[in-house]
């Protein structure tokens, strides 16, 4: 009989920091991101059961990779990737990428096997300066990368696409097909700045695939955004398939940060340090009429949909629902200590934030904590605005 097909959560952006020996791979990455405390972390305290660590081609990591094969703490699947527990690891890149008249941009990569990833690497050195680090400049234009990419079966997607720094709208271009070719792409990262209806904005955007991911750079960032799969095993070919929706494969779900939360959600001004108020786009900040400003992803998608002719957000209904998820180091009153004894009540902060129930949370964590889990689940909390640089927060009602 056919394995049924399960529900998996699914994080496919997570960065190493440092290699076993020390080696620094993520330069603003925490020191323990290595690759084994990631596939802990997940597996055991966060409750994901697909990965895409996307420094894989790091000559370092591979090492450590290696190591752990050899060792048989971790295993290579049929499927495509690394199996620890119950939780498959995908072996990713990510890119930097500038074609010439257009500006800096980063995209994700994946591949469905160690060897092939470890082959990708080779060409990668060829035009590369330090192929030992994380997100680096790749000499080559983007659609040789994205063919070479898709000559090795693998799966490409731009990362973080509206964020003010090395984006593909954020920073890169205005449409898709200015840099890229439209048949290669996958998937799109949209940040943690913009959720599915601001992207439906940009007409470029309505047949492709959604997919909301942490970008962590430090173990407890694991999760905070994260998608929702139908697999029948959290695997490489298992994520193919749902990324096209075929033999009942899908993305079900995507949770994400209310764009509220983003640290590039409104425009801020560099001079005096104050949010845009409105979605108008203005050269100077109304404040102190200073030019130095970081541009917000609500701007720039504004500004994207008026170029395509686009009012109001197109939404296809066979798009997934986009969940507002609140990470548990969000809300008040959740510290480390509260947050280990969740852990060892629930097992792990999938079910917190998705299956506990709210009194037996409040037994733990306290009736204020457990009424924000909630309200957090019901899209209901009241939140600041972030931008230029600076996360929003919860607003601790009274």
């Amino acid at each position: 009989m056919a394995k049924e097909l399960d529900r998996v959560f699914a994080d496919l952006h997570l960065h190493i920091g440092r290699t076993e020996r020390g080696e620094p791979v993520k330069i603003s990455g925490s020191a323990n991101l290595t690759f084994r405390n990631i596939a802990y972390e997940a597996a055991v305290r966060k409750g994901i059961g697909l990965l895409g660590v996307i420094d894989c081609h790091s000559p370092g990591v591979q090492r450590d990779i290696e190591g752990l094969l050899d060792a048989g703490e971790m295993e290579e699947i049929d499927g495509g990737g690394i199996r620890y527990r119950d939780t498959t690891i995908l072996l990713g890149s990510e890119i930097e990428v500038r074609d010439a008249g257009f500006g800096t941009a980063h995209h994700l990569i994946y591949l469905p096997d160690f060897a092939g990833m470890k082959a990708f690497t080779e060409w990668l050195a060829k035009s590369m300066r330090n192929v030992q680090l994380s997100s680096q400049r790749l000499y080559v234009p983007t659609r040789e990368l994205q063919q070479e990419v898709k000559g090795r079966g693998g799966l490409f997607i731009p990362a973080h696409i509206f964020t003010p720094h090395k984006s593909l709208f954020g920073s890169c271009s205005d449409r898709l097909g200015d840099t890229l070719d439209p048949s290669l792409v996958d998937a799109v990262e949209l940040g943690l700045s913009a959720d599915s209806e601001m992207a439906g904005l940009i007409p470029d955007l309505d047949k492709l695939p959604f997919l909301t991911n942490s970008d962590a750079h430090s173990l407890a960032k694991i999760g905070r955004e994260y998608n929702e799969l139908r697999l029948r095993e959290p695997s490489f070919q298992e994520l193919k398939l749902a990324l096209t929706g075929t033999e009942g494969r899908a993305i079900t779900a995507n949770y994400g940060l209310n764009p509220a939360l983003g640290k590039y959600h409104r425009t801020y001004c560099v001079n005096c340090g104050s949010l845009a108020e409105d979605a108008q786009d203005a050269e100077r900040c109304p404040q102190c009429g200073s030019l130095k400003q970081v541009r917000g992803v609500l701007e720039r998608i504004t500004e994207l949909g008026a170029l395509a002719g686009r009012t109001g957000p197109c939404v296809p209904e066979d798009r997934p629902r986009y969940v507002y998820q609140v990470p548990l180091e969000f809300i008040p009153g959740i510290g480390k200590v509260t947050l280990r004894k969740l852990l060892d009540r629930f097992g792990s902060e999938m079910n917190i934030l998705h299956d506990a129930s709210v009194e037996a949370i409040a037994e733990i964590a306290g009736e204020a904590p457990a009424a924000a889990i909630a309200a957090a689940r019901g899209g209901d909390l009241e939140l600041q605005a972030g931008g230029g640089g600076k996360y929003g927060k919860v607003v601790q009602r009274n």
